[in-house]
């Protein structure tokens, strides 16, 4: 647990947990040696089992259906369910049979999150910080929009088992110390709609079945007076 300054003053909030891969991430991973042409078998190439990711300007490793990436001479390296550090410590132990003192970066590229529902910009944004909390990321969508449900929004989080589902008021404090008080690479807010506003949108909807059971009764009722 962690302290947080809130509306002068203070509450408990949950340590941000470390996200563990999964099947199809991909990782960016980089060997540096003291010699350089040691540090070049190693690292990602285009076309060696790797792939470029335009947007992150990085090479990186798919993680396959199987939970492994596949290293130039090193082979598969069952990577599904680690988290960051721990695959790091991996790869420099299997990494100690070839080389010594070497250097290794590991990233989770593209790290993103996705908004929808009532907010103002709706969207799929990238993962800026380490630590980004529920409110930092409904900010980057412009904040919830005027008749989004404040006390309903929805947290869909991606896990081995299938999507996990939180719901929660932001008005309640509880939130900070839930594990979905920081977002997570996958994760999805949804805001839903005031219920007053889905009725408002439906209500043409509505306006019709009326109007059709209204009709239908008229109709019945004329037909037994014949």
């Amino acid at each position: 647990m962690q302290t947080e300054r809130i509306n002068g003053g203070y509450v408990q909030s949950v340590t941000p947990p470390s996200y563990k891969v999964m099947v199809n991430d991909n990782l960016y991973v980089r060997v540096i040696t003291p010699d350089p042409q040691w540090s070049s078998l190693f690292n990602a190439q285009t076309g060696d089992g790797s792939i470029t990711l335009e947007s992150a300007g990085l090479s990186s490793y798919p993680v396959d259906i199987d939970g492994n990436i596949d290293i130039p001479y090193v082979g598969k390296v069952y990577v599904a369910g680690k988290t960051i550090s721990e695959i790091k410590t991996q790869l420099e132990a299997v990494l100690e049979k070839y080389v010594t003192d070497a250097a290794i970066t590991v990233r989770l590229v593209d790290s993103y999150i996705s908004i929808i529902g009532n907010v103002n910009a709706p969207g799929r944004y990238s993962i800026t910080k380490e630590r980004m909390n529920i409110f930092e990321a409904l900010a980057l969508a412009g904040d919830l929009s005027t008749f989004s449900d404040r006390q309903t929004v929805q947290l869909i989080r991606q896990s081995s088992y299938g999507p996990d589902i939180k719901e929660f008021s932001l008005s309640d404090r509880n939130i900070l110390a839930s594990e979905f008080y920081y977002v997570m690479p996958n994760d999805i807010i949804y805001a839903k709609p005031l219920a007053a506003r889905a009725f408002q949108i439906n209500s043409p909807i509505w306006t019709l079945f009326f109007s059709t059971i209204t009709s239908t009764i008229a109709i019945i009722a004329f037909v037994r007076t014949l």
